[in-house]
């Protein structure tokens, strides 16, 4: 643990020092995917950030929580259901399992728990009903709203003034309430949704209470890092910090960290806009570990322009790092013994700045740059007679120090890319020997299906067609 860490605060619009509310442990909640789709790279982003963010936290010696929910009770989860004739809850499981899978390819550590909205209805209830009865929420005819003008801290995060605002795009208009700002607690059940019996009526959450009412549960009352993307500010953490605190009376989140867009021709990537790459379309073309080395490659809170040309220079970059990682390796074996100790200071100077980095607000792409320094030492000294204790200790450094942007240079990654080369290149020598058999040179087609099988590739002829396999 250090005491040099900063980190900047929304809440504030500064940066403050990283003091947690409890001695060396420190309680995240990170708002995760509304689960209709595949998450595309917008989504990636918060998910990659806050990972390594927790990450570098556990590399100092903090005990992390770590809280990222699923939203899987939602308007889009049920209009996505209705198109597809699905059931919304079975709809979003589903994607949940998908989200896992995308999750893994991008080495994110798997959270302490990853609540989900539709097992925490009760608590959710309990929280409105805390709200009513404390006179900041009020029923009509099956719906809960929380009264925003009741709220005299109301704006704090977003900074923007009551008599300013207006209904946000995620706010239902409806004349009945009592101010316009007055956002939905629970929404009275409609024909063809899912819905659960409350003190109300038959009903479902609203949006913004999900997320208050499980971070309560499985981080108390106050916690230490509250995150999420840039455009969750306002409405939906204003409304968390709102409708939590008038409830409890105490600050929610010490810390608010946002992470900034992802731009196209500096342009939001977003589905609403229809400008969004799925995450598993990029992964056809480059390896996870580009992907993530490409996400970390701008300071979290700046934008972050989009292009195939940006991820074949991360590509580069990940490939020298790679390189350096398996020549160390290569050369061990055979260096001598001892140490230098002119290398060894570059090396835990390379440490020094990488913390360094890290320290001033999770500066991820100045830490990348501290990486290809040292990689640039390293290759260096390579060229000359090495000694085993310096180039033990470079080693354990670089793969270290990579591990906690969550990149893994030890373990070569294959892409789809590659496995979708792979497949083209069988399909081809299987029409060459397919052309062979036809022009009646067997001996060519059976040298190559001989030749293959010592590869451990087996061919299957049928009256379908030739496939192949794996031995």
């Amino acid at each position: 643990m250090k005491e040099n860490l900063v980190v900047y605060n929304t809440l504030t619009n500064k940066k403050e020092p990283f003091v947690p509310l409890k001695e060396g442990k420190v309680s995240m909640y990170v708002c995760g995917p509304t689960t209709y789709n595949y998450i595309h790279l917008g989504n990636a982003r918060p998910i990659v950030v806050f990972d390594t963010i927790r990450r570098y936290l556990t590399y100092l010696g903090y005990e992390v929580t770590y809280i990222q929910n699923f939203t899987d009770v939602d308007d889009k989860i049920i209009k996505r259901a209705h198109e597809e004739n699905d059931d919304p809850i079975k709809l979003a499981a589903r994607y949940i399992g998908e989200f896992y899978k995308d999750t893994e390819a991008l080495n994110v550590l798997e959270a302490t728990k990853n609540p989900k909205v539709s097992e925490h209805i009760k608590e959710i209830i309990d929280f409105v009903q805390g709200l009513i009865d404390k006179g900041y929420a009020y029923e009509l005819d099956g719906d809960v709203y929380f009264s925003v003008r009741k709220d005299e801290n109301y704006g704090k995060l977003s900074g923007r003034d009551l008599d300013d605002l207006k209904a946000g795009a995620r706010v239902d208009v409806d004349t009945r309430k009592q101010d316009p700002l007055d956002f939905a607690l629970w929404k009275k059940a409609k024909e063809g949704e899912p819905s659960w019996s409350s003190p109300w009526g038959e009903g479902r959450p609203g949006w913004h209470i999900e997320c208050s009412a499980m971070s309560l549960k499985y981080l108390g009352e106050q916690f230490d890092i509250h995150g999420g993307g840039q455009d969750l500010i306002f409405p939906h953490h204003e409304n968390e910090i709102a409708q939590t605190e008038c409830l409890t009376g105490k600050n929610m989140a010490k810390y608010w960290l946002h992470n900034g867009f992802i731009t196209i021709n500096k342009e939001k990537m977003s589905k609403s806009l229809g400008n969004f790459f799925l995450l598993r379309e990029i992964l056809e073309k480059f390896d996870p570990q580009t992907v993530r080395f490409y996400l970390l490659s701008v300071h979290y809170r700046s934008p972050l322009d989009f292009d195939d040309e940006k991820l074949k220079v991360a590509q580069k970059g990940l490939e020298r790092l790679r390189n350096a990682a398996q020549s160390l390796a290569e050369k061990l074996p055979n260096a001598a013994e001892g140490s230098d100790e002119d290398f060894e200071q570059k090396v835990t100077q390379a440490r020094a700045d990488f913390e360094s980095a890290m320290d001033d607000d999770f500066n991820t792409a100045l830490a990348q740059g501290v990486l290809f320094d040292l990689v640039r030492e390293i290759n260096i000294y390579l060229k000359g007679e090495i000694k085993k204790t310096s180039a033990v200790l470079a080693e354990q450094t670089l793969l270290e120090l990579a591990e906690i942007l969550g990149l893994n240079l030890s373990a070569k990654t294959e892409s789809k890319a590659d496995d979708g080369l792979q497949n083209q290149l069988m399909e081809l020598i299987i029409e060459i020997r397919k052309e062979a058999r036809i022009s009646k040179q067997y001996k060519l087609a059976d040298y190559i299906r001989d030749r293959l099988g010592e590869m451990g590739i087996v061919l299957e002829d049928s009256a379908q067609g030739t496939t192949w396999k794996r031995k």
